[in-house]
């Protein structure tokens, strides 16, 4: 699983193509690389199921760069007000 959790605030309109310094107050985690960018999808062979979430908060969360998952998960709990998933699937 590929982890990148980032924060952005709510001003928003979109995602930001790949690492550069953020000035806007957002942070990226650590992914399964333990890297802060993302991936991709690199299955070793077959298909295999990728899942992006996505959840609303109503706060801002006080992470540092490289939070893990669990961080992220930890420092949301009881503050999730929507939530949304997409599967895709990947084939080499």
């Amino acid at each position: 699983m590929a982890l990148c959790p980032a924060s952005w605030p709510a001003s928003a309109t979109g995602l930001p193509e790949g690492i550069a310094e953020r000035t806007d107050g957002s942070v990226y985690g650590k992914n399964s690389w333990r890297r802060l960018d993302y991936g991709g999808p690199c299955p070793p062979s077959g298909t295999h199921r990728y899942f992006f979430k996505l959840y609303v908060l109503d706060t801002a969360l006080n992470l540092k760069a490289g939070a893990s998952k669990e961080d992220v998960l930890r420092a949301m709990e009881g503050h999730i007000l929507a939530q949304g998933q997409l599967m895709g699937t990947y084939h080499k």
